[in-house]
């Protein structure tokens, strides 16, 4: 709320942009919504997605339709008893260091990529063996059906299945690789890094686009038209805009709601909603340690929640947001009213107090990191924060860079050696319209996303979704698992918007779905 009043004064008088103007039709500028300040793509950022969809192929993809394609495979077959699928690689596909794509290096990525990812996890814990019988095909020998295995290759959402060289993939997913090379294609120039500033693609010569039609989302032959794009850096909201209206910028991912009807006025302007399945904050507890550990107080703070107050800090007039949302995308198969009544932001102040207290509630410390340089993240943390405060919460709110606060949230130290307690954050429609891409709802303790809840019937209702082969099935398992999510409390879900980009009208070929750089192109 402090946050909109700031806002107000700065979009009246745009700061100087501080960005080097766009040298010439074959460069794009880009600036995201934060700095890429880890580049490792098993890190669950969005801004480690985007840059891993630049740089990565995956061996199947997800079409316009949600349906997964084969991308980097020229085919596969499956035994007629389900446990065994052998997937085989095209022709001519090369790394950018122009090694050869050999199936012993899929092998290590899936490895890696399994460990941290929710739909991996499942994947490897329905293997027996996963092998590369030759250079050219990649075989599952599995311990049950696992109809899903093209879903969990294909998803665009944390973490992707990204390939890589073997010596690179036999790094241990907690390990931060630096070196950054896949098959996609752009290439990472990372000699050219900046940390907080600047980073780096070209296209990728060698690239082998997928011969299975035009681009169709994540499927499909997926072209760079540009030899280079920069990602720059700048956490000022008025700056970015005012780069963009300057013609010194092509692209701004996500300028701040404040500002979005004075872009929309631009005809030298397009502004659109690309991710169509919206944006979903969250304040996520870290469940290692006191208070957030103990679900009685988990559940209290979850009925101090008034999801209107969380979006109309972010939003204000200037976009369409959802006020009753609950652990699955709103207006998604899976979404549904089930336990709803606990977060109808209609619970008084004083009650949560009372049930903090009955919880056994004693002024614990609670660390709370409030990321600045996001200005939709920073909106609900700031809201968050005094959410706490008001119902009696001990709050040591810590303000740094959201390139920071990620770095911090891996930690699971104790909270004086650098821990934390509550951060705020987003998950994608697209990744919470499903159990089985669903980070946020993982119950499995030290392998979950940060926060490593314990959360043993949730899991078991995840495994009964994964196993079930009809729509209705799915529903009725979701239903049971948003009703159990509101006992175990995972995170806070605090409403969902539709977040606008706005790029230079001269750029075609933007697609739905999330920011993607292939297929976009200059007109003329």
């Amino acid at each position: 709320m402090r946050r909109r009043t700031f806002l107000g004064a700065a979009a009246a008088t745009l700061a100087s942009p501080a960005l080097v103007r766009a040298a010439g039709a074959t460069t794009l500028k880009f600036v995201p919504y934060a700095d890429l300040a880890l580049i490792d793509p098993a890190v669950s950022a969005f801004v480690t997605r985007n840059h891993a969809m630049m740089v990565y192929d995956t061996l199947f993809a997800m079409d316009e339709n949600g349906v997964a394609q084969p991308q980097m495979l020229d085919g596969y077959s499956k035994e007629t008893d389900g446990l065994t699928w052998t997937l085989t690689l095209r022709d001519g596909l090369k790394f950018h260091d122009n090694t050869p794509v050999l199936g012993r290096d899929v092998v290590a990525s899936l490895k890696r990529w399994q460990v941290g990812d929710a739909f991996g996890q499942a994947l490897a814990a329905a293997t027996e063996e996963l092998s590369a019988p030759t250079d050219k095909t990649i075989k599952f020998r599995l311990k049950r059906p696992f109809h899903l295995l093209p879903d969990a290759l294909a998803h665009p959402t944390n973490n992707i299945a990204c390939i890589m060289p073997e010596r690179l993939a036999n790094t241990p997913a907690n390990v931060r690789l630096s070196d950054i090379v896949g098959s996609g294609a752009y290439r990472y120039v990372g000699n050219e890094r900046v940390p907080g500033a600047r980073n780096v693609y070209a296209k990728f010569d060698g690239y082998v686009p997928s011969p299975r039609g035009p681009a169709s989302f994540r499927a499909g032959a997926q072209i760079a038209y540009f030899d280079r794009v920069e990602w720059l850096t700048t956490p000022d909201p008025s700056t970015q805009v005012a780069a963009l209206k300057n013609g010194e910028v092509d692209w701004v991912e996500q300028p701040i709601m404040d500002l979005v009807p004075s872009l929309r006025s631009d005809r030298a302007l397009k502004t659109e909603v690309v991710e169509t399945a919206g944006l979903l904050g969250f304040l996520r507890f870290n469940q290692l340690f006191p208070p957030f550990d103990n679900p009685r107080i988990r559940q209290a703070v979850l009925r101090a929640v008034n999801q209107r107050e969380f979006m109309e800090a972010v939003v204000g007039t200037n976009a369409t947001f959802d006020a009753k949302c609950g652990f699955f995308t709103s207006g998604s198969p899976l979404a549904s009213d089930s336990g709803m009544e606990a977060l109808n932001g209609t619970h008084g102040l004083d009650q949560v107090k009372r049930l903090l207290a009955d919880a056994g509630y004693k002024g614990e410390r609670v660390v709370y990191l409030t990321p600045t340089d996001v200005p939709r993240i920073n909106a609900i943390a700031e809201v968050g924060a005094d959410m706490l405060r008001k119902i009696g919460m001990n709050v040591d709110e810590v303000s740094t860079d959201w390139g920071t606060a990620v770095q911090r949230t891996i930690s699971r130290k104790p909270l004086d050696a650098g821990g934390w307690s509550m951060f705020a954050a987003y998950t994608g429609g697209i990744e919470a319209s499903s159990p089985a891409t669903h980070q946020l709802l993982r119950g499995n303790g030290a392998r979950a996303y940060n926060g490593w809840p314990e959360a043993p019937k949730l899991e078991a209702l995840r495994d009964d979704f994964l196993a079930a082969d009809d729509l209705a099935t799915r529903q009725g398992i979701a239903k049971a698992m948003q009703a159990q999510a509101m006992l175990d409390v995972p995170y806070l879900p605090v409403g969902s918007y539709f977040q606008p980009t706005a790029y230079k009208a001269d750029l075609t070929g933007m697609q739905k779905g999330l920011i993607q750089f292939t297929g976009v192109r200059r007109s003329g």
